[in-house]
């Protein structure tokens, strides 16, 4: 260490001590805001700033320097301290080599911050977050977090860019994947599940990342489902649809939050002073950072607001986006900004030290390399361990659309089981898209689950029968799906017509979704609807092995098939997790996190919709709210799911049929499982505000129990509701419960339920 760097450090101990000295008198002062005050005082404007940039790396760390200038100019801002984050350096061996060019190279030594895109695993891969919000168990999407970060830590990462907690309703969009549906309460629970996942009881562990609550905001209304397209809504649909998930995560203690692509009302959500000044950082206190998507900065150019990188920065910083992610908008002309007067140089210092604090809270300061340990690294990833809660964590978020005659669960043996699709023995798109370091083809495919199966002596034969894609399948490519090569069919239709049962895999490869896939058709691509008719002409006993990464619209399929099952693409444990269920080693409990369209013309779709003045076909004429040609109801409501039993719910109990405002009532309801297996169900409660001071939801979903029943057994299951439960934002700009009338109601989905009504008084 060289002599001005010993002299800088000392200089920091003996403020931060005296700094220490006088929080005696201010109890309420936390030891790392004092850390970070002493730690500005030393820096310069121009180190400041470099905290705000962030770059993904252009070449690999552990190899020689770059020869290119840009690479070589970002070589130098690290090791002069003008870089405060990377993105896309992971292993423990190329984040430590990374850690070093700023650790011993920078004035005062501030260490790195790695950043990576991990969304529902690093190597262990797991459900995508659709899929596993389809549990209704944010038990098991902490669980899988906490392993995500204990693989990322491992291999150096400090930070992921999750979870996603935007509401959608619109399955046109291709990152609906990465949500939790378009429930805000069920979103809610999912995001606050996901952070403390994450980050655990404590972020300065190295077996945890500072979470990131995006995109802030209302990303997942964007106009018609395209991707970074516009966004403009109402107050009431941002506070009281799109937000409740970011405070929950706000509440939970997310480290950071990420701007939003989107403009709201013509305003770029990375310079919305109301978005991040007033609610975030104002309202609810939020002391975290606050980092751009990608050149989300750069990109205030192009939707118009800024002429120019310097009034972008400048539009940016004043908005309280406190980190530039590639966008080399505050590196370039942040310091000119403070120079001439256009900005004060308070608004650098309170972006720095929030990135400065994260840093403290994760420990970096104690040991810049603690995290990148190689043999940790050897332990942790892809353990047997994680490997077994990917299972469960699969298993759990299927599915069952639909078992007609109940040929689901399938005999162990006696059956010639003939299965089929492309999908079947694709090991790479149950992997999902967003798919951080997994190894590409490392997930088990359903034709090696079916043939693994325990126990499983059935006669099990296989045939492709129909390719989705021609060519290359590709993330940064776009697919071409196959429209003319019959030529596996007729050898798919011989096999059908000598089997009991047809497993046909049908749905979407994983490129399909995620970011950039947006889609104006959701209907199987490709000849997968020809495929499956040719097949129910010679043997209609199909059941319909469902995967893909958005609501799709299934046709003729759902009236035709046999069967279907509903499993998303589920990480590296799919093929298992979908045997396990097809021969009911586990029944399913899964419910959908969202609605099902009938057509694509009906997106967006929602349960949680307003009523309209002409809701009903009361007169028998035209002129009411529906659709001519299509129903105006999904095909499958939100909170939809079978298993392999049924049940049958009481009429709702209410101990009181009036609360006041410091009192609840209690929801009582009795389910009996009348089938002959014992069942899982996730039981529902939903409410609806009669007459309020703003048209509220026909029904909103406010608890929820998951309850595992004896075949024959009944289980009382009981909610309190309180005053809190129905509070919203109302017309008056205040999140309030209102007096009046109520309505609840209790059942297995959004769709059938019991009801019963009460009344808040004043």
């Amino acid at each position: 260490m060289s002599t001005i760097k010993s002299i800088i450090i000392t200089l920091f101990l003996f403020l931060f001590m005296a700094e220490v000295n006088a929080m005696n008198n201010s109890p309420k002062s936390d030891p790392i805001d004092v850390k970070v005050d002493s730690l500005l005082k030393l820096m310069t404007l121009k180190e400041k700033i470099g905290q705000l940039n962030q770059y993904t790396s252009q070449w690999e760390m552990t190899g020689p320097a770059p020869a290119a200038e840009d690479m070589q100019n970002q070589l130098e801002q690290i090791k002069t301290g003008l870089v405060g984050s990377m993105l896309n350096v992971t292993g423990a061996e190329a984040t430590k080599e990374a850690q070093k060019l700023a650790v011993e190279n920078s004035r005062l030594g501030i260490p790195l911050v790695f950043g990576y895109d991990v969304i529902h695993g690093y190597r262990t891969l797991f459900p995508i977050p659709l899929a596993e919000a389809a549990s209704w168990e944010p038990a098991l999407a902490k669980k899988s977090a906490s392993i995500a970060a204990k693989e990322a830590s491992a291999a150096g990462i400090h930070w992921t860019f999750a979870p996603m907690v935007d509401i959608s309703r619109d399955a046109r969009w291709g990152r609906v994947m990465e949500g939790a549906g378009e429930d805000p309460y069920l979103g809610s629970l999912f995001a606050a599940a996901r952070v403390k996942g994450f980050q655990g009881d404590d972020l300065s562990s190295t077996s945890t990342v500072a979470a990131c609550a995006k995109h802030f905001a209302a990303y997942g209304f964007i106009e018609a489902g395209r991707d970074y397209n516009s966004v403009d809504i109402s107050n009431n649909t941002l506070h009281n649809t799109v937000l409740p998930p970011f405070k929950a995560a706000a509440d939970a203690g997310a480290a950071s939050f990420m701007n939003a692509f989107n403009v709201i009302g013509g305003i770029p959500a990375t310079m919305n002073t109301y978005l991040l000044r007033d609610i975030l950082k104002g309202e609810w206190e939020y002391d975290g950072m606050v980092v751009s998507d990608w050149n989300s900065v750069g990109e205030i150019i192009k939707h118009g607001v800024a002429p120019n990188k310097k009034e972008a920065a400048k539009l940016a910083i004043i908005g309280g986006c406190d980190m530039d992610m590639e966008g080399r908008c505050y590196v370039d002309h942040l310091e000119e900004l403070v120079a001439e007067g256009t900005i004060d140089e308070a608004l650098i210092n309170d972006a720095a030290g929030r990135v400065l604090k994260m840093k403290f809270e994760l420990g970096l300061f104690d040991d810049p390399y603690q995290y990148s340990n190689t043999e940790r690294e050897k332990e942790v990833i892809l353990s047997a361990e994680n490997l077994a809660v990917a299972r469960d964590a699969a298993r759990k978020s299927i599915v069952l659309l639909k078992n007609e005659q109940e040929v689901l669960p399938l005999a162990k043996s006696g059956l010639s089981i003939a299965v089929m699709g492309e999908l079947a023995e694709d090991k790479d798109s149950p992997i999902g898209s967003w798919r951080a370091s997994a190894i590409p083809n490392s997930a088990v495919s359903l034709i090696e689950g079916i043939k693994g199966n325990n126990e499983q002596k059935n006669d099990i034969q296989f045939t492709q029968g129909i390719r989705l894609i021609d060519g290359e399948k590709s993330f940064v490519k776009e697919l071409n799906f196959n429209t003319t090569d019959r030529s596996g069919f007729e050898e798919a239709k011989v096999l059908a017509q000598k089997s009991d049962v047809v497993v046909m895999a049908l749905g979407e490869n994983c490129f399909q979704t995620g970011e950039g896939r947006s889609q104006t058709d959701i209907r199987l691509k490709g000849l997968q609807m020809e495929f499956f008719n040719e097949i129910y002409a010679v043997n209609p006993n199909i059941v319909v092995v469902l995967m893909n990464g958005r609501p799709v619209v299934l046709g003729e399929i759902a009236e035709k098939a046999k069967a279907i099952l509903e499993v998303w693409h589920l990480g590296l444990e799919s093929g298992n997790a979908i045997a396990d269920v097809l021969f009911g080693d586990f029944a399913p409990s899964g419910k959908l996190p969202v609605s099902f369209p009938v057509v694509t013309g009906q997106a967006p779709i929602y349960y949680n919709h307003l009523s309209t003045g002409r809701p009903d076909n009361g007169e028998g004429n035209v002129f009411w709210s529906h659709y001519t040609d299509a129903p105006k109801v999904p095909l499958y409501p939100f909170g939809y799911g079978l298993t392999y039993t049924n049940f049958e719910y009481s009429d709702i109990s209410l101990d009181k049929d009036q609360i006041s405002f410091d009192e609840f009532v209690k929801v009582t309801v009795q389910v009996k499982n009348t089938g002959k297996r014992e069942g899982t169900e996730v039981v529902q409660l939903y409410i609806h505000d009669l007459f309020a001071s703003v048209a509220r939801p026909v029904k909103e979903l406010k608890a929820f129990k998951k309850v595992t029943i004896p075949a024959g057994e009944s289980k009382e299951v009981t909610f309190s509701l309180t005053p809190q439960d129905l509070a919203f934002y109302n017309i008056d700009k205040k999140w309030t419960a209102e007096p009046g009338d109520f309505k609840v109601f209790v059942g297995t989905n959004s769709r059938d339920v019991k009801e019963s009504h009460f009344k808040l008084v004043d």
